[in-house]
């Protein structure tokens, strides 16, 4: 059963097919605020960006796969009267758009993945050690919001040792009633980490425009993938921007747009 999911507009004069941005695992719709609104100013284009279930301000649910985010997002598509649009999914977001653009190719005017293939993602992901170290936060109740930050940052830094990864994951800390919790659905993820992590079987293609956008310090698109992105993705060009890793759109955000925005001449 499709959920309805939280969103945010940022709205563009242009008549064209608005901009949907997806976040990647343990995300939320913020992480494309700055993007969003660049790529208003720059292409004229309506842009959303969505949570997905179990992130952000989204509902939570014990069901996670990619044929049931791909349908919460048709849902969306459908309640805000949109035939069709231009599909930007980053890591998740990106095997989420993917699954829609092959399930409902009508619905996709162009797709991009951010630096992510259809294929499995195991091998390259620390995602499991960031959900089992967020598990394992323990926080005392009414103290100030930044001193449960700094807390909560303590307790993972043994785990995750990057700063920017760090800072990534405590935007999912929140405060009720003088608790802090994290916002995502930790036991749904982890529960379906490994369905997460690959992708669903296709057989027929995506026959529209598509670009793989990807960071060149990052694992998560190899030459191993080509044969796999072609057969899905005929249409499919690869580009890799220099320097950035796996959080493309963060590490080199001008390079980003203005990828996106080529891609949409």
């Amino acid at each position: 059963r499709p959920l309805p999911l939280s969103y945010m507009v940022f709205d563009g004069p242009a008549l064209q097919p608005p901009l949907v941005f997806l976040h990647g695992l343990l995300g939320s719709k913020g992480n494309f605020r700055a993007i969003a609104r660049a790529l208003v100013q720059r292409s004229g284009r309506k842009v959303l960006t969505v949570d997905a279930r179990n992130h952000g301000e989204s509902p939570h649910s014990p069901v996670m796969s990619y044929e049931a985010m791909s349908l919460d997002v048709q849902r969306l598509l459908r309640q805000l009267h949109l035939p069709k649009c231009v599909l930007v999914g980053h890591s998740m977001g990106g095997k989420t758009a993917m699954t829609l653009a092959l399930q409902q190719p009508d619905l996709v005017e162009r797709l991009v993945s951010v630096d992510i293939s259809p294929t499995e993602s195991v091998t390259v992901t620390d995602f499991q050690a960031y959900i089992a170290a967020m598990r394992r936060v323990s926080i005392p109740a009414r103290i100030p919001r930044s001193t449960a930050r700094r807390l909560a940052e303590d307790q993972l830094s043994p785990v995750v040792q990057v700063s920017a990864v760090r800072q990534f994951l405590l935007t999912n800390l929140v405060e009720s009633e003088g608790r802090y919790t994290w916002r995502v659905n930790l036991e749904a993820i982890s529960h379906h980490l490994a369905k997460i992590m690959g992708f669903p079987v296709f057989h027929a293609p995506y026959p529209g425009p598509t670009l793989f956008l990807a960071g060149s310090d990052s694992p998560y698109i190899s030459s191993e993938d080509y044969p796999e992105i072609e057969r899905l993705f005929p249409e499919a060009e690869i580009q890799y921007i220099p320097g950035a890793g796996h959080w493309v759109h963060a590490d080199k955000s001008q390079e980003f747009i203005t990828a996106i925005c080529n891609f949409l001449l």
